[in-house]
């Protein structure tokens, strides 16, 4: 079974102060300015930033056109999408990459949801149910996540290793207010 998500490990953003000094004056502050204080577009002709979040559709960012590269996947899972970031990075020009996880996702748990995953799959796309059940048994155990903030912090980790002078930084969508959080483990990392 999955761990309770512990939401104390989460820092509140209101304000500028709010920030880590590490975002400030960066795409990340730019970010939480649009978000969650609600200060109006400015115009962007190029990306400042890449985002990679859940596919959820409880999720939307309120960033202007232009401002960044967005890549939604399950649980925010960027692996096998490092093509994507490395394009962003190398012709787009973006230095910094925001990774933004949810509560209540999905993907947390995903193998208890196998018999509806197959039952959806027969009468909603029309596949058979041994091919319903390979296509989850192949797929759930490359997806699936343990944890929201558990798994945001070991893609967090594996991305900056492969990206070392890349700002990556954790962050956390709540659903129940639509607002960003950051991660209190990452307040001093570097």
């Amino acid at each position: 079974m999955a761990s309770e998500l512990n939401m104390s490990e989460l820092v509140k953003v209101s304000e500028k102060a709010d920030l880590f000094p590490k975002y400030r004056d960066t795409p990340i502050e730019e970010l939480f300015k649009f978000h969650n204080f609600g200060v109006p577009f400015e115009k962007y002709d190029k990306a400042e930033i890449l985002v990679g979040m859940c596919m959820d559709n409880r999720k939307h960012l309120k960033i202007p056109n232009n401002f960044a590269y967005v890549i939604r996947t399950g649980g925010g899972n960027l692996r096998f999408n490092e093509f994507k970031i490395s394009y962003a990075i190398a012709l787009g020009g973006v230095s910094c990459i925001a990774i933004i996880g949810h509560n209540h996702c999905g993907m947390v748990n995903l193998i208890s949801k196998k018999k509806e995953f197959v039952k959806g799959m027969v009468e909603n796309a029309g596949w058979n149910e041994k091919h319903a059940e390979e296509h989850f048994t192949s797929f759930a155990p490359i997806f699936e996540i343990e944890n929201e903030i558990d798994f945001l912090h070991c893609e967090i980790k594996r991305l900056r290793d492969k990206y070392p002078k890349i700002l990556i930084a954790p962050l956390f969508y709540n659903i129940e207010d639509n607002r960003l959080y950051l991660m209190e483990e990452d307040r001093t990392s570097v």
